[in-house]
C-alpha cells in the first residue's frame, strides 16, 4: 500500500472520529436543553419572582388591555375558575396548570384515573386555574393560546376532555404547537361535539385571550413555586414526595368514612 493510500485512510478515519465527537457533543448539549427546559416549569419561579413578572408581563401584552371574558360557568373571584365536578363535593383540589409545561402533563398522567373516579363519584370538585408561565419564561404563545381554547371548550361544556387531550397530545416544551390555531382545532376533533363552527370562531378570536392573561398574573400575584401547584385543603400536595394517587384517594374518602 503506498505512503499516500495509509495517509489518505488515516486523514478519513480521523475525519470520522472528530465527526463521532462533533456528533456526541451536540447530543450532551440537547439533553441538557431539555433536562433545563423540563425544570422551568416547575422552578421558574424560585428563580426569581421579578424576573418571571418581567418576561410574563411581555405574554400576551397585546391582549391585556382586551376584554376579559371568562368561559361559561366559571367561578370563583373574576370568574377564572374552572371547575370540575359536583359543588357538594366534600373535598376540592385548586390545580394551576401550564398547558406547555411537561412537569404539568407528568402531574396529569399520574393522577387522571384517580381524579376522575373520585369526581364521578361526586367526592371531589376540582378547581382548575391555568397560568402562561412557560411562554414568559420561554417566549411563544402556545400556554396562552391553549387556555384560550380550554375555555373555549369550557363554553361547550366539554373542558374536561379537551383538558385531558391537550396534555396527551402535548409538544416537546421547546416546539411552541399550541400556538397554532389549527392545532387547537385538529385536537377539538378528539372530543365528541367540541369541533364545531362555535369552538373555532373562540379559538381563531382569541375570546378568552384577556381571560387568560388575566388568570396568569393572579397566577403571579399567588407567588407560587411554579406549575403545577396543587392544592388540597390549602395544603400544596405537589409538594409532598409521599403523595400518590392512592394517598390523595385515602385522604379524599377519608371524609366519607372510607
Amino acid at each position: 500500500m503506498s505512503e499516500n493510500n495509509r495517509q489518505g485512510k488515516r486523514t478519513a478515519r480521523e475525519r470520522l472520529a472528530a465527526e463521532r465527537e462533533k456528533q456526541k457533543a451536540a447530543e450532551k448539549r440537547r439533553r441538557v436543553l431539555v433536562v433545563g427546559a423540563s425544570v422551568v416549569c416547575v422552578l421558574g419561579l424560585a428563580a426569581g419572582i421579578g424576573a418571571l413578572a418581567a418576561n410574563a408581563g411581555k405574554d400576551g401584552a397585546d391582549q391585556a388591555s382586551g376584554p376579559v371574558v371568562g368561559p361559561s360557568g366559571a367561578q370563583g373571584k373574576n370568574g377564572l375558575v374552572i371547575p370540575v365536578g359536583k359543588d357538594t363535593a366534600k373535598s376540592t383540589l385548586t390545580v394551576w396548570e401550564d398547558f406547555r409545561c411537561p412537569a404539568c402533563r407528568s402531574f396529569e398522567d399520574t393522577y387522571r384515573s384517580t381524579i376522575h373516579r373520585l369526581t364521578d363519584a361526586g367526592k371531589l370538585k376540582v378547581e382548575y386555574r391555568l397560568a402562561t408561565l412557560i411562554d414568559g419564561n420561554m417566549g411563544g404563545s402556545g400556554s396562552k393560546n391553549a387556555a384560550n381554547a380550554a375555555a373555549c371548550a369550557q363554553d361547550a361544556g366539554k373542558f374536561a376532555a379537551y383538558h385531558d387531550v391537550l396534555y396527551k397530545n402535548q409538544p416537546p416544551e421547546a416546539e411552541d404547537a399550541f400556538a397554532k390555531d389549527a392545532t387547537l382545532v385538529e385536537l377539538a376533533k378528539k372530543v365528541d361535539g367540541l369541533d364545531t363552527p362555535a369552538f373555532r370562531r373562540c379559538v381563531e378570536d382569541g375570546t378568552h385571550n384577556g381571560w387568560a392573561v388575566k388568570s396568569n398574573e393572579a397566577f403571579r400575584k399567588g407567588r407560587f413555586s411554579g406549575t403545577p401547584t396543587v392544592l388540597l385543603g390549602g395544603k400544596n400536595i405537589y409538594q409532598d414526595q409521599s403523595m400518590t394517587p392512592a394517598k390523595l384517594k385515602q385522604m379524599v374518602e377519608a371524609k366519607y368514612g372510607g
